[in-house]
């Protein structure tokens, strides 16, 4: 399957991993690497094309961002987005300034060769989606302009070398024809077969599982989310009793997850499973803690202690297994590696340097609608592989500010009231994640005639299908009115509600 695969050069765009998303929707397995990933180790996994991110660097500066030219020769076909397309165009002989006009948002692309099979399917003047201040001034010796707006050249072609530069995003949904030009890529220059399925990789994961894991035994830490528990079922699948899980209770879970796990698990899938108490470990090293980055790192550190300490009751368990999903690890490079860092996963961010586990990670190269399929092929229950996204930091993230077991207990309450409510008007199937956030702010409020000053809480719930960006969701107003209602009359700590109706971006889902 990865030799018939598409590799995504990053150059620290935001929207790289939609690009692979796109592709891989198509049947064809795509891979986000670095854009100073080694020549040959591009050679060596033998992709048909190749892809060439967007990215915030201006090529013509001093320490930006570049590549090795003997990659234009490799007779591998070449999409360069954005910043890619500037990067190659000042590679190989034309010229790149600051533009006097930026294109920002929704422009307008006239194409200037209908016959080019990057267009074919796609309409004259269709819209895309521009973020760029610099733009091509000449064009490199052997391409050939074949599409433009009022202000820019927006697509560029070597036909001989099958190397194809585009100004616009078309991974992005405003660019309304830009899955086609993707798909005419993938298929009509780069030839690639669709034959990337979650069955296959069910069954290339669970070999290499076993080839990895030999006899040794596994830990798991399983918090009855998504991820985890598929990478629980996964592992369980190829290796069985090998595999321990362990739910760590950090007092910062759901209200009654750790009955719900233990049960599911335990007796369900009949796994190996014990549960942790560790509420107090947790909440003692967050005290006084209120920056989100300095919470994640502590939390992730406090599971890794933990699990260090099981060690020595499995003497052979070599191997620590985790969730960790595709969005995951692009979310928490560094701007060096590329991507911006926009926070830091307990279960990436977190680790120390040196563990006493080797990583098993199933799921690392997939994405979040991905995981779940990977679910249901498994045969786990729809309504547990549907299951809304829940942070490894857990409830630790949803306060913000100092985390304390009052607050914990409180939040709690609350966001059960909110799930509650949205399964009882089938709802919950209809958002992809929603949770209340505890404020370190109180109001002054009335009950039974008497004043109260309690926290404020905000109700977020939003729309998504890749969960890099993502809207608010248009609850009914009676809806949203009753939550309220229940979590101000039901749940001690709380007088006033709010409901967030922030994108993503510039916000992110979870508020820390």
């Amino acid at each position: 399957m990865k030799k018939n695969s598409i590799v995504i050069l990053d150059f620290g765009s935001q929207y790289n991993q939609l690009i692979a998303r796109r592709v891989r929707e198509m049947g064809v397995y795509a891979e986000v690497v670095p854009y100073f990933e080694d020549l040959e180790k591009i050679k060596a996994r033998e992709p048909k094309g190749i892809i060439l991110s967007g990215g915030p660097a201006s090529v013509y500066l001093d320490g930006s961002p570049t590549l090795d030219k003997e990659i234009y020769d490799l007779g591998i076909p070449i999409l360069g987005i954005c910043y890619g397309m500037q990067l190659t165009q000042h590679l190989l002989g034309g010229e790149v300034a600051k533009a006097d006009k930026q294109e920002f948002g929704k422009a307008e692309v006239m194409i200037d060769d209908a016959n080019s099979p990057f267009f074919f399917g796609v309409p004259n003047n269709t819209q895309v989606w521009m973020s760029h201040g610099d733009h091509v001034t000449k064009v490199a010796p052997g391409f050939k302009q074949i599409a433009h707006t009022d202000s820019s050249i927006a697509t560029l072609v070597n036909e001989e070398k099958k190397i194809y530069n585009v100004q616009f995003h078309p991974e992005v949904t405003h660019s309304v024809d830009g899955h086609q030009m993707i798909r005419n890529f993938v298929f009509d220059v780069c030839e690639c077969e669709e034959n990337w399925s979650m069955g296959n990789y069910i069954e290339t994961a669970i070999k290499h599982i076993k080839e990895t894991v030999g006899d040794k035994k596994v830990i798991l830490a399983l918090s009855g989310g998504v991820d985890s528990s598929v990478a629980a079922v996964l592992i369980h699948r190829a290796i069985g009793d090998q595999l321990n899980c362990f739910f760590v209770d950090t007092g910062l879970m759901r209200k009654n997850e750790a009955e719900k796990v233990m049960a599911t698990y335990g007796e369900h899938f009949k796994m190996n499973i014990e549960c942790i108490d560790a509420e107090a470990r947790f909440l003692t090293k967050l005290a006084g803690v209120t920056d989100p980055e300095k919470k994640r790192k502590i939390i992730g550190h406090e599971f890794i202690e933990i699990f260090d300490e099981q060690k020595k009751r499995f003497k052979d368990a070599d191997f620590l297994a985790q969730g960790t999903i595709y969005p995951d690890v692009i979310e928490s490079q560094s701007v060096k590696g590329p991507s911006a860092t926009i926070k830091s996963h307990h279960n990436v961010g977190g680790l120390p340097e040196e563990m006493e586990f080797e990583l098993l990670e199933p799921l690392r190269e997939l994405f979040k609608d991905e995981v779940r399929k990977v679910g249901r092929e498994l045969g786990i229950p729809d309504h547990m592989v549907d299951r809304h996204p829940f942070p490894g930091p857990g409830l630790g993230i949803r306060i913000l500010g100092e985390v304390t077991k009052e607050k914990a207990d409180i939040l709690r309450e609350a966001d059960d009231i909110f799930i509650e409510e949205l399964r009882n008007e089938e709802l919950y199937d209809q958002v992809s994640q929603a949770f209340v956030v505890l404020l370190p702010v109180k109001s002054v409020g009335v009950m039974g005639d008497e004043r109260t000053y309690e926290y404020t809480a905000v109700l977020r719930s939003a729309n998504t299908t890749d969960f890099m960006t993502a809207t608010w969701s248009h609850l009914p107003y009676e809806f949203l009115g009753r939550v309220s209602n229940r979590i101000i009359n039901e749940v001690t700590g709380i007088n006033r509600l709010a409901y967030d109706i922030s994108s993503k971006p510039p916000a992110t889902i979870e508020w820390e």
